[in-house]
């Protein structure tokens, strides 16, 4: 199969190194004033992995007119600005993976809705969603995924073509609550952080525990099936998620309460605030993640504001 990956970050590089490895077409898409983009241009290389002779490397968009299927992995927020430019290419009937997990901070919307809305209607949009880091990948550490799209044959076909001994696939059953509970683990990974900050760290099997449960009413409150929360997408994804040396939101909450700054990428700090838009409409109560926005938006002590989850109504577990 003949695939474009844009984005040539962490995980869009890794992407197209797994892709390579796995006997498809591959060519990595980086905009042409990247930091990352020039690196790999020049040495073929990142920080995590060394890409294979056989990965095409472009500036050029047009990369994914010849393309079956583009596979994107950039920032939450800019999929959008991303998606408005490749509108005006000829993607009819391409399959448009998304490898990226959050909300669109001014619409509420999942990103797949965000894709949908700009892109043409024949295009068929999955999501790639599960545990992993890039650095475990590349040495050989085995995990499991998730492919879930609106197109059940999408699926399979993505499924069967994707999976290989390094990466064993499932076929994803609820697109809504996948999205969701893919973007929420980042919160969940921030929380963790913030207990790790203040030695909290024996903290982490309750935060599980109540994160999922938490999650699940807010799956199901958006329309998807709230056992979803338990699955790949979500409780899956807490090993990497929150505790893992590697786990880019749980380390963003560990500097954030010892003030130290962290130049990386954390989704969980906007998919929250997303989360939190969605809860003030609905009246939805996401004590965690109210919790969490507290602390990244409004400034309030972390350690008050994880206090104040122990100062709740005493209630039944479930």
């Amino acid at each position: 199969m003949q695939i474009s990956v844009i984005g040539c970050g962490r995980w869009g590089s890794f992407i197209a190194w797994y892709l390579c490895r796995i006997g498809h077409e591959v060519s990595l898409y980086g905009r042409p004033e990247s930091g990352n983009m020039k690196r790999l241009m020049q040495t073929r290389q990142n920080d995590y992995l060394q890409l294979q002779d056989g990965v095409q490397l472009t500036t050029d968009l047009a990369c994914c007119d010849n393309t079956e299927t583009i596979v994107i992995s950039v920032s939450s927020q800019s999929l959008d600005g991303l998606c408005r430019i490749l509108a005006n290419r000829n993607l009819k009937d391409k399959t448009i993976v998304l490898c990226m997990k959050g909300m669109d901070i001014a619409t509420g919307r999942r990103l797949s809705q965000v894709a949908r809305d700009a892109l043409d209607a024949s295009c068929a949009i999955a999501v790639w969603l599960g545990p992993g880091h890039v650095q475990e990948f590349y040495r050989d550490v085995p995990n499991c995924m998730v492919i879930d799209s609106e197109n059940e044959t999408v699926v399979s076909r993505l499924v069967n073509e994707f999976s290989s001994s390094l990466i064993r696939f499932y076929y994803g059953t609820d697109l809504i609550g996948n999205e969701i509970g893919a973007a929420a683990k980042n919160v969940i990974g921030i929380a963790a952080g913030l207990l790790d900050g203040h030695g909290l760290g024996s903290l982490k099997g309750a935060l599980m525990s109540r994160g999922t449960r938490e999650i699940s009413r807010l799956i199901e409150a958006m329309g998807g099936k709230a056992i979803s929360a338990y699955g790949l997408c979500h409780l899956g994804d807490y090993e990497a998620t929150v505790f893992s040396v590697h786990s880019q939101n749980r380390l963003f909450g560990e500097k954030w309460v010892k003030g130290e700054e962290y130049g990386k990428l954390a989704e969980g700090y906007y998919t929250v605030k997303a989360f939190h838009n969605i809860a003030e409409k609905s009246r939805l109560e996401l004590p965690i993640c109210e919790a969490v926005y507290s602390i990244l938006y409004e400034g309030k002590d972390a350690y008050m504001a994880l206090e104040s989850l122990f100062t709740r109504t005493i209630k039944n577990e479930f």
